[in-house]
C-alpha cells in the first residue's frame, strides 16, 4: 500500500509564495511524483510532475513553479511563486507505483486560496 501525506497549503496574496509537501510511505518503487489540482466546477488537471530523470510542467504555471523530489524520504515538494487568483484550488499529490502492475496512490489534497 502507499500512504500519502500533504501539507502546507493555505490563503496567500496575489504575487505571493506557497511550499507544498507531500510524504510517501510505500515499500514499492515510485515511477512518478505529481500534484493536480482541481478548482470549484473544474476537472482535475496536472499541475508538475517529476519522473526519473525528467520534470514536466502545465503550460499555465511554467516559471513560477517548481517541482522536487527528496528521494531519501519519498517527498515531493511543490514550490509556488507569483501566485495568482486562478491558481486558487484543491492541490492533489499524485503517487505512480509498481513495475509490472503499475498503480496510482491520490493523496487527501490541500486547498490553496489566492486572494486578489
Amino acid at each position: 500500500q502507499v500512504h500519502l501525506v500533504e501539507s502546507g497549503g493555505g490563503l496567500v496574496q496575489a504575487g505571493g509564495s506557497l511550499r507544498l509537501s507531500c510524504a510517501a510511505r510505500t515499500i514499492f518503487m515510485i515511477n512518478s511524483m505529481a500534484w493536480y489540482r482541481q478548482a470549484p466546477g473544474k476537472q482535475r488537471d496536472l499541475v508538475a510532475i517529476s519522473r526519473l530523470g525528467s520534470t514536466n510542467y502545465a503550460d499555465s504555471v511554467k516559471g513560477r513553479f517548481t517541482i522536487s523530489r527528496d528521494n531519501a524520504k519519498n517527498t515531493v515538494y511543490l514550490q509556488m511563486n507569483s501566485l495568482k487568483p486562478e491558481d486558487t484550488a484543491v492541490y492533489y499529490c499524485n503517487v505512480n507505483v509498481g513495475i509490472n502492475d503499475r498503480r496510482d496512490y491520490w493523496g487527501q489534497g490541500t486547498q490553496v486560496t489566492v486572494s486578489s
